[in-house]
């Protein structure tokens, strides 16, 4: 069964991370969420009008002004999916939590140099471990606590600097908010780095953040 429920590809291409409107409406009635259309977003408290609506319509303002064209821009764009995702979980399937939290460990924690090609490797990994573990669940943090920095911010930004700066702030802040699942995604990084078929296509930096 692909992971997440058939959504791998388009969830680790990356160039269509969200689902299509009526799919993460979907998503959360299948997770018992009513979504709220009015309003600031229910999950990460962004300050809009039309609730998470309008996050998900937002969440590529600031994004314009990185050229991803230029493959040293690409980790960006991962840590950005990773940090809305995480902090909308209602209306995605439960173990893309496992693969966003997981992705942000080997980035900011192991250090790990991600590209696109990482990404289904670890989609792979996880087929493999949740069949073990049918019962796994990850706890969500409280909404409007899984970070500060939402897609409202991003659409201030007027400079690659500020954009990459922020993405990096957002990215922290949202794993620090995830922390009381840390010790279970850091044994599912190590695993995913000691498996020998991935280790000579994973690389490290060569330099700390």
């Amino acid at each position: 069964m692909p992971f997440d429920g058939g959504h791998c590809k388009r969830r680790y291409t990356e160039t269509k991370y969200f689902y299509k409107m009526k799919d993460f409406i979907d998503q959360a009635k299948k997770n018992g969420i009513n979504l709220l259309d009015k309003g600031n977003c229910q999950f990460c408290g962004a300050q809009f009008q039309k609730g998470i609506f309008e996050c998900m319509e937002n969440y590529n303002k600031g994004l314009e002004h990185i050229d991803f064209n230029h493959s040293e821009n690409h980790i960006y764009r991962f840590l950005s999916v990773d940090a809305h995702a995480l902090q909308h979980p209602e209306i995605h399937g439960r173990w893309s939590n496992h693969f966003h939290l997981t992705r942000l460990n080997l980035i900011l924690e192991k250090n790990i140099n991600w590209d696109y090609k990482t990404s289904p490797l670890l989609s792979n990994y996880l087929n493999v471990y949740k069949e073990g573990r049918p019962n796994e669940f990850l706890n969500l943090p409280k909404a409007l606590i899984r970070g500060t920095i939402t897609t409202k911010e991003f659409i201030e930004v007027r400079t690659t600097e500020e954009c990459v700066k922020l993405i990096k702030k957002w990215a922290e802040e949202v794993y620090i908010a995830w922390k009381e699942n840390h010790s279970i995604v850091s044994q599912i990084a190590d695993g995913f780095l000691n498996k020998k078929d991935n280790q000579h296509l994973i690389h490290r930096k060569t330099t700390t953040r």
